[in-house]
C-alpha cells in the first residue's frame, strides 16, 4: 500500500474494533469511525479518524474485528506542507495527512506534527485520536 503509516513508538496497545468481513484493510491504514465502534478505510470529505490499522485484514476472511492504534508515534506522508506542531487531518482516500484548516471540525484532528514536512515527504506524527484542539488558521 502507498503512504502507509509506520509505527515508530507504541504508546498504547491496539484496541479491537468491528469491521466489515468483505473489506480488505492494509496494516498502517488510517481508519474512520462509524457507529457502533466500527472502522473502515478513510473515504469522503471530513472523516472522523479513529486510528491506524495495527494489522492486515483480508477481504472475506471471516474476521469482523481489527486491532486499531489510538495513540502512538508514526511516520506518515504529508499531503502538502506541514509545520511542526500543526494539527493534522486525513486526506480523502490517499492515506496522507494534511494540516488542519480553520474550516476543519475539531473532531477531525487526530494528531500533531512532530516535524516539519514538505508535500509527499515522510515525517513523524503523534497519533492521539479525539484530541480536537485549535486548527491552524
Amino acid at each position: 500500500m502507498a503512504n502507509e503509516l509506520t509505527l515508530m513508538v507504541e504508546l498504547e496497545p491496539p484496541v479491537p474494533f468491528t469491521c466489515a468481513d468483505g473489506t480488505g484493510i492494509e496494516k498502517g491504514t488510517l481508519l474512520m469511525l462509524s457507529d457502533p465502534m466500527t472502522v473502515a478505510k478513510v473515504t469522503g470529505a471530513a472523516p472522523v479518524v479513529c486510528g491506524v490499522a495495527a494489522e492486515e485484514k483480508i477481504a472475506s476472511d471471516g474476521k469482523t474485528t481489527i486491532g486499531v492504534y489510538l495513540r502512538g508515534i508514526f511516520k506518515a506522508t504529508a499531503g502538502g506542507t506541514i509545520a511542526v506542531g500543526a494539527g493534522l487531518i486525513a486526506e480523502n482516500g490517499t492515506n496522507e495527512v494534511l494540516t488542519a484548516t480553520a474550516a476543519a471540525d475539531a473532531a477531525q484532528i487526530f494528531g500533531i506534527a512532530l516535524e516539519t514536512a514538505a508535500d509527499t515527504e515522510t515525517f513523524q506524527i503523534l497519533l492521539n485520536t479525539g484530541i480536537g484542539g485549535s486548527p491552524e488558521t
